[in-house]
């Protein structure tokens, strides 16, 4: 029988409407809000993502923009109106002195004072770290603490950010340095009489490890722990190895190496981890993978558990490219107290640009929820690759290095 006139038009808008709520179901898990735009002048590309202080103020740093066009770091200041007002605090210059190109985020100490590296730039070229002071007239001071030198034994070109310890020391990596296989170092950086001197505390050999990206994180005992993302092995898939997790221990005025986990080509285990790690309250540790797992070599979750003088790995989630699940992830996890890890994924989701995910723990099992879906239409932002950040009330802050409105990256907000 023919369909009757009457009804093609009704069937045609409730195919519209059903269409519509398919398109728009996943994109309101989550409540996002962008609270800044990026327009080249003021910073573009926010690879860093962002810190918080006491006073709630968030802190960041671009990859380009500025009036130099080679970044810059910024405050986002929110108002009593509900907007955040941004206020550029340096930018960047090619100048020979100053470093540019800043891959990573910022770290705060007590006193207000940030510290943050660049990948390039220095007095030979190959990265600095940085302070930023505050000054009584709202203006910063920069100064730098340390210029990188392809020397064969100092590090260079460093991607990560540093940490402090309670002597204000601070400790960082770089992905390169360190000798002939330039596989990159860990560093030490102290205070004494206004200058800072440089100690190495580790040189990556290629079965140790290589090219460290992800920060360093200290456990209650003053040991340190990161990521490689390459060495460890070598396979046909991973000519240079697959990566590795290390710990490195004081002892006797040295620092000792041990590799937690290898990588490897397993189609269960990831690969190339990029990340910064996190612990629980029980010692455990987590991360990520950009690459591996079962499920087409789209990235993992992992977690390390401590088991005596060794360590062993359960992978928590494999990331798919299905069209829902997002893949790629390229930087840390967050945890709450109750145990729950957030993070993001540049790539994948329902529109293909990224997610923002939970990962809650049920007998035994990880379940992921899809907290939002990033969306390269309209002004929202879109590629998140930074870690993520909460407020005091519980909800997620980041970054997404494109789209807003002006395509050049956002800060956002996301309220569960």
């Amino acid at each position: 029988m023919p369909l009757d006139p009457r009804f093609a038009g009704v069937k045609a808008i409730l195919a519209a409407v059903t269409l519509t709520l398919l398109f728009l179901s996943p994109c309101v898990l989550a409540q996002e809000s962008v609270l800044f735009s990026f327009n080249d002048h003021d910073g573009n590309e926010p690879i860093g993502g962002v810190i918080f202080d006491s006073s709630g103020n968030l802190y960041g740093t671009t990859f380009y923009g500025g009036s130099s066009t080679v970044g810059v770091v910024y405050q986002l200041k929110p108002s009593s109106a509900g907007n955040w007002k941004e206020k550029v605090l340096h930018t960047f210059s090619i100048d020979g002195t100053d470093g540019y190109w800043t891959p990573a985020g910022l770290t705060l100490d007590s006193a207000g004072n940030l510290y943050g590296v660049t990948w390039f730039g220095g007095t030979a070229d190959e990265g600095i770290v940085y302070k930023l002071s505050p000054n009584s007239d709202g203006s910063w001071t920069e100064t730098i603490l340390h210029n990188f030198v392809n020397d064969g034994t100092d590090g260079f070109y460093p991607h990560s950010s540093v940490i402090l310890d309670a002597q204000g020391n601070l400790y960082g990596t770089t992905a390169n340095g360190g000798g002939a296989g330039n596989y990159g170092v860990v560093y030490e950086l102290s205070p004494s009489g206004g200058t800072w001197t440089e100690t190495i505390l580790h040189t990556f050999a290629n079965t140790e490890g290589a090219n460290p990206f992800g920060s360093l994180v200290f456990d209650a005992a003053g040991n340190l722990y990161g990521t490689t993302s390459a060495g460890g092995g070598s396979s046909s898939a991973c000519k240079y190895g697959c990566g590795t997790v290390f710990e490195l221990s004081p002892s006797g005025g040295s620092w000792n190496v041990t590799v937690l986990h290898n990588f490897t080509t397993n189609p269960r285990d990831g690969r190339f981890p990029y990340c910064v790690l996190v612990f629980d309250s029980g010692g455990n540790l987590y991360g990520m993978t950009s690459e591996g797992g079962s499920a087409g070599n789209y990235g993992t979750v992992f977690e390390l558990t401590p088991s005596g003088n060794s360590w062993k790995e359960t992978i928590l989630h494999v990331f798919n490219r299905n069209g829902t699940d997002g893949y790629y992830p390229f930087n840390g996890l967050i945890i709450d107290a109750a145990g729950n890890l957030y993070g993001t994924t540049q790539t994948g989701g329902f529109h293909g640009q990224g997610i923002a995910f939970e990962l809650t723990p049920s007998n035994g099992t990880w379940n992921e929820k899809i907290l939002y879906n990033f969306n390269p239409q309209g002004r929202g932002g879109y590629d998140p690759v930074a870690r993520l950040v909460f407020d005091s009330a519980g909800n997620l802050y980041g970054t997404a290095i494109s789209g807003g409105a002006y395509s050049k990256g956002t800060v956002f907000e996301i309220k569960p």
